[in-house]
């Protein structure tokens, strides 16, 4: 009980990293949303060259660790003469990694839209951009939305790498104080709870999001 009572002293550290972890897993995602939007277009766009650049993208990305990008942006720009602090490093490399995921999630909604949809629309005088935006967009949104939950929690989970170039999130806090008090095993389950208060809530709400669009759309 005594280590559980040095962890509960803590909490004020525990709640600042998890502060952090809250908003660098927020910009993320935003980035992530752009990046996997515009990526997505550009695979099932009739262009060679920009489904070229949009394939890629994703295969660069999602078949290289995401530490190592991180590490890029935080020790490989640098020597390029571009410093960023560690905050930004994290967020743009868990942004950037998590947006190839995001890019395949909407190709496949928007694929999965009949082809019959795109051909009404033109019919009808719409350009490309306000079919994909008024559209397709909307039904690949609802197709895709159980798959893109589970990439937000993931990139939730893949923000504890973060700690690794000394961003003060949850788990770094964890690290700090697991060095400081040498307590182990409560200090990183107490750490696994926290993620979990985030995790959980967020899958709960995607379900939610899940009926209350197909109820609507029904």
């Amino acid at each position: 009980m005594t280590n559980w009572f040095d962890v509960w002293q803590r909490l004020p550290q525990f709640f600042d990293g998890l502060a952090v972890t809250l908003q660098v897993s927020l910009l993320a995602l935003v980035l992530a949303m752009v990046i996997g939007v515009v990526v997505a277009i550009l695979r099932v766009v009739d262009n060679p060259a920009a489904n070229f650049i949009g394939k890629w993208y994703v295969e660069f990305f999602q078949n290289t660790p995401l530490v190592i990008q991180v590490f890029f942006f935080y020790q490989g720009l640098p020597t390029l003469g571009v410093s960023l602090s560690e905050f930004t490093c994290g967020t743009l490399g868990l942004g950037i990694y998590t947006g190839a995921y995001i890019a395949e999630v909407f190709r496949a909604g928007i694929q999965s839209v009949a082809k019959g949809q795109w051909e009404a629309a033109r019919s009808q005088g719409f350009t490309y951009l306000q079919t994909m935006n008024h559209i397709i967009l909307p039904q690949a949104l609802r197709v895709s939305l159980p798959p893109l939950g589970n990439q937000v929690v993931n990139l939730v989970k893949n923000s504890a790498i973060l700690s690794t170039i000394a961003v003060a999130d949850l788990m770094y806090e964890a690290n700090l104080v697991m060095s400081e008090t040498f307590i182990v095993f409560e200090v990183y389950i107490f750490a696994a709870v926290l993620y979990l208060a985030l995790t959980i809530p967020l899958s709960a709400l995607v379900e939610y999001l899940e009926r209350r669009v197909a109820q609507g759309y029904q």
